[in-house]
């Protein structure tokens, strides 16, 4: 049999343990948040956007921080409820941050602004991966290895090599067969 004889430091421990992580849970989803919009303003910076951009992207960014307070006050709520001795599932505090972090991320995502920071991250990986390819033959042809145009250059030679000499096989073969005849 369990007891349930609780002690008022056994409930202000309980209390105190579940407000730590509420702060704790609080405190690093909004540093996830602020680490993605410093990334996302980061990107923005290189261009200049039109006005309706970047009232799009502020709206988006606004929602986006409204359902990150929605979910805090969620999980506020059920934390009361459950220092009220209501039976609290964990998983719930999980799923409300999931949810939220789902529906503050599409709130951003589907701004123009976030569709032009994206264009311009995308461009950018492409234009660094240019650069290292060029970087990577220069490298591969300073050590005197062939180069992937190399390669490629001699894979197309065999190419044409054995379709020459297919066509000579076929024509000695004519000629033999027109020799036994």
């Amino acid at each position: 049999m369990s007891n349930n004889n609780w002690t008022h430091e056994d409930w202000n421990e309980m209390v105190t343990q579940m407000n730590e992580a509420v702060a704790d849970s609080i405190e690093q989803n909004m540093e996830a948040q602020a680490a993605f919009m410093e990334s996302w303003s980061d990107q923005l910076e290189e261009s200049v956007p039109d006005e309706d951009v970047v009232a799009q992207g502020m709206e988006g960014y606004s929602s986006a921080y409204e359902t990150w307070m929605n979910a805090a006050e969620q999980v506020y709520e059920r934390s009361i409820d459950a220092a009220e001795g209501e039976d609290v599932d964990p998983s719930e505090y999980r799923d409300i941050w999931l949810e939220a972090a789902n529906n503050a991320f599409k709130e951003v995502m589907s701004t123009e602004a976030f569709a032009a920071a994206n264009g311009q991250f995308v461009q950018m990986v492409m234009e660094m991966r240019q650069e290292f390819d060029e970087a990577q033959q220069e490298a591969i042809a300073g050590m005197g290895l062939p180069s992937r145009e190399d390669v490629e250059e001699v894979g197309e030679r065999l190419v044409e090599l054995e379709r020459r000499q297919h066509d000579v096989e076929t024509k000695l073969d004519r000629i033999l067969d027109e020799l036994e005849e």
